[in-house]
């Protein structure tokens, strides 16, 4: 009897071994699934500090950091950021992880890897960053997880401390699509390259008048985007114009999405628009923080919809903290656990008490080194499933 049991098992593993190799989905519920950014949070990638790398100080990285960084990055470039800096990052970042599985949620990793190692294409080299920012490269969208193209050399490969993840989502069940990975080329004309190597840049300033102007480090010769500069409400995802996303790489996730979803361009007054999670976070249906330092030229067409647009409170992040790749507004960086919970800085106390005169449950968390690594809680996290449903929340 044992025998043939054994034998009948084996039988009936034929078939699954064989789908496995036509890379057919398992039959099951996709682990994949989240069409906005506060159903009930319950599976997320969080990113790696470790091995973390000052991005070499090419145009397009002084074109998305402060001033007063830049001897920072001068003196850093190519080179692992500092240890002991480091070192707090992680257990911070660790830390984080622990209290999401705490709250429930089931919490993935990148692969570790080395990023220092100098790396060259046809059209140029560098050497690496780092795989702490998952919402800066990957976007899901329903069932789909849709890998940015990025816009700096430093990032180009960083997709592959992903890749383990991606193919295992992909063989149950989830679309995956790769975005055109930009040449980033350095010719002699900006018109043919897709860094302007030529941005006059000297002072914040300049990149007020330039950005005003609608001009950016980053040109129009071919698609680029990083996937934090678009934040999704169901069938409508709002995107900007900034100095690592252009219009190509928007028309392309557009036409990539189409029927099913609408791409909203907006804009702010922003001397250094990188990343719209810092600056228009949208925490529940037809609940959003508009950043009062970087408003939203188009705030009136959210008003008509009967939005409420609610404006946090100033950070209270001390100035001398650095803050390498990233403003003070971390503070609002926050990712949504539900309608009803939330992650936010254990130091920013005025917040807190925005949230909870909203309703909305705090889980306190300190990840201030982290921050300094250029992202609060939602540039650390890709939320793979969220339990909801599509539907429109923009009219």
């Amino acid at each position: 009897m044992r025998s043939q049991t054994h034998t009948s098992s084996a039988a009936a593993a034929q078939p699954h071994h064989a789908v496995e190799h036509v890379t057919e989905p398992v039959q099951q519920e996709c682990p994949v699934c989240s069409y906005n950014e506060w159903d009930p949070l319950e599976e997320v990638i969080v990113g790696r500090a470790e091995n973390a790398c000052v991005p070499p100080f090419t145009v397009e990285v002084k074109a998305n950091t402060y001033e007063k960084y830049w001897p920072f990055y001068q003196q850093y470039g190519g080179q692992q950021f500092p240890a002991d800096h480091l070192k707090k990052a992680v257990a911070e970042i660790e830390e984080m992880c622990n209290i999401l599985q705490h709250e429930g949620v089931t919490v993935r990793r990148p692969e570790p890897m080395s990023w220092s190692e100098e790396y060259k294409t046809p059209d140029f080299s560098s050497s690496g960053m780092y795989a702490a920012m998952p919402r800066d490269i990957l976007l899901v969208v329903g069932n789909e997880i849709i890998e940015a193209p990025m816009a700096w050399r430093a990032r180009f490969f960083e997709y592959r401390a992903y890749r383990p993840l991606i193919k295992e989502y992909f063989k149950n069940g989830a679309k995956w699509t790769t975005a055109p990975k930009p040449t980033m080329s350095d010719e002699l004309s900006a018109g043919h390259t897709l860094i302007n190597l030529d941005y006059p840049i000297r002072t914040v300033e300049d990149r007020h008048k330039l950005a005003a102007e609608g001009k950016f480090v980053t040109t129009e010769h071919e698609p680029c985007f990083d996937a934090a500069d678009f934040i999704r409400a169901g069938r409508d995802l709002f995107v900007q114009r900034s100095q690592v996303t252009n219009y190509m790489g928007i028309e392309w996730m557009r036409r990539h999405l189409a029927p099913d979803y609408n791409i909203h361009i907006i804009s702010f007054k922003d001397p250094n628009p990188m990343h719209i999670d810092a600056t228009f976070n949208i925490i529940g249906p037809g609940l959003v923080l508009s950043n009062p330092d970087r408003p939203c030229r188009q705030i009136d067409m959210f008003q008509k919809a009967g939005w409420t647009i609610v404006k946090p409170p100033t950070p209270l992040i001390p100035d001398d903290h650095p803050l390498w790749m990233s403003s003070k507004w971390l503070s609002m960086n926050v990712l949504m656990l539900g309608e009803k919970r939330v992650m936010v800085d254990a130091n920013e106390s005025t917040i807190q008490k925005m949230f909870e005169s909203l309703g909305i449950k705090t889980i306190k968390v300190n990840i201030r080194h982290a921050n300094s690594l250029g992202g609060g809680f939602h540039c650390w996290t890709t939320d793979v499933r969220r339990r909801g449903t599509l539907q429109s929340y923009f009219y």
